[in-house]
């Protein structure tokens, strides 16, 4: 048995938690933010230069992704490639300076592997974003300095208004920035990788010289578009067949393109930047799209409603601009976000992601109260991938064990093959439902182990069920169910 240490262990008060009638609160629902680690904006807030501030920066990310637990999130997008820099042990691109002041220095530990690791003890998943064609302005290319891609590589890199930049048009980019995921994927336990800013920066970037070499008699718009459609495939094909649980995503442009009904839609993924998610989605070769929709009023409805139209099977999740609550980012009210998420649930889609943590954890204009009270209030397992499931339904766990130890009701259950999950399920009457997310006790567990804290002097009976669920996040059947009646006396 696998058992939890007890920093790890998940404390919750049964008493305190009612089943609402009628809630509306969804079983599966994908609870995201976007941590971001250029220029130290969400983690880390300063170098380590000793042992001390090692230790800060570590116990800083355990703070952030304690509030996001409790608040029910269950996703992170960590940044791991920044700038033409990474997070990560990497030999082909320098780690980040906002590690250690210097570039090329890891802190005395991996970043990435840390918050993986941490996002996994805590029930979440994690997935790697990279920062695909920019590699950084001019100063941050001459900061760099030998270190830089720009110097490694100068037969990839363009550069346009002061910044450098991959040169999409270019193959051996897509085997650059495939090897960078494989880097990644062969060397780290992530859930899926996501890609920002695969796009280009605007119509007038100059690449007239690969066009002129690589177009093939394609229109220029034709092209471009082409290429990113290729680095995508190629990069969902190698991931599937060296780890095929993991996804791939993108976070495009919030607006898919001008239609009919839309022709002010202004700067839009596929007319202005060439992206096509839509051909991505239809080719099979991404498993969610997280489209930045930081709009708000009339210019949310319309979008989200163009880009469900493209997902069929997969993954929609709706980027929420978090950051727009702040007094220097646009002053939103909180009830635009709130009433936004009230949206997105009515229409279907798979769930939010938010940018960034900071504005979340902070508790921007009472976003995180209101999540954690109200649209989070209860757990929520991730939506299966079903489009992705070889491995069929994982078995069961017979059982589950309750051991007693003054007020903490310690649960146990005996362990499934392939690094399942598990989902525990209670209920205070004598009826227990797992279809609704109100008798979700925990969720997303990798341990075989749960203890529960019980206040008070109220005796009271619990139904407890559990379920496990394989890496494609196909669940079993539950559990019998165990009973087990607590009383102020132990009897």
């Amino acid at each position: 048995m696998r058992k939890s240490t007890v920093g790890l262990i998940l404390f919750f008060l049964l008493s305190g938690r009612t089943v609402a009638a009628g809630d509306d609160c969804p079983k599966h629902e994908i609870r995201a933010v976007w941590l971001t680690t250029i220029y130290g904006l969400d983690w880390p807030s300063r170098p380590a230069t000793g042992e001390e501030s090692v230790i800060h920066q570590q116990q800083e990310l355990c703070a952030i992704l304690d509030r996001l637990k409790e608040a029910n999130f269950n996703t992170v997008f960590v940044q791991a490639r920044l700038r033409g820099d990474v997070i990560y042990r990497s030999a082909i691109e320098p780690v980040a300076k906002v590690f250690t002041g210097t570039y090329g220095l890891l802190p005395g530990y991996d970043p990435l592997a840390f918050v993986i690791d941490e996002c996994h003890k805590r029930g979440m998943e994690c997935h790697a974003f990279f920062v695909t064609f920019p590699v950084g302005s001019s100063k941050t290319v001459d900061e760099q300095g030998s270190l830089s891609v720009v110097k490694q590589r100068p037969h990839l890199c363009l550069k346009h208004k002061n910044e450098w930049y991959l040169d999409p048009g270019l193959p051996e980019t897509a085997d650059y920035i495939l090897s960078l995921v494989k880097e990644v994927v062969g060397n780290y336990d992530v859930d899926g990788i996501q890609f920002d800013y695969i796009r280009y920066p605007d119509k007038v970037f100059p690449d007239g010289n690969s066009y002129s070499i690589y177009g093939q008699g394609l229109p220029l718009e034709d092209w471009r578009r082409e290429n990113i459609n290729r680095l995508i495939a190629r990069i969902d094909n190698w991931v599937k067949m060296k780890k095929p649980w993991v996804q791939v995503s993108s976070s495009p442009v919030g607006k898919y393109r001008r239609y009919a009904s839309t022709l002010n839609a202004g700067w839009t993924a596929f007319d202005d930047v060439y992206q096509d998610p839509r051909a991505w989605l239809e080719a099979g070769h991404h498993d969610m799209i997280v489209p930045m929709m930081y709009f708000r009023r009339n210019e949310f409805d319309p979008y989200l409603d163009h880009w469900l139209e493209q997902t069929k099977l997969r993954n929609m999740v709706v980027g929420l601009g978090a950051y727009r609550l702040n007094s220097r980012e646009g002053d939103w009210d909180l009830a635009e976000i709130s009433s936004q998420i009230d949206h997105v649930r009515r229409r279907g889609a798979n769930g939010c992601a938010f940018f960034r943590a900071r504005f979340v954890v902070d508790n921007e204009k009472g976003l995180y109260t209101q999540l954690k009270n109200h649209q989070f209030r209860y757990p929520a397992q991730l939506p299966p991938l079903t489009w992705m499931n070889d491995a069929g339904q994982p078995a069961a766990p017979p059982e589950v064990r309750v051991v007693r130890e003054g007020n903490c009701l310690k649960l146990s259950w005996d362990t499934s093959p392939d690094n399942c999950t598990y989902t525990v399920y209670y209920s205070l009457t004598d009826s227990l439902d797992t279809g609704k997310a109100q008798s979700i006790l925990a969720t997303g567990l990798r341990e075989n182990e749960l203890s529960v804290i019980v206040s008070g002097k109220t005796e009271c009976g619990y139904l407890f069920s559990v379920t496990a669920s394989n890496r494609y996040r196909m669940e079993s059947l539950p559990s019998y169910e165990t009973y087990y009646y607590y009383s102020e006396y132990e009897k």
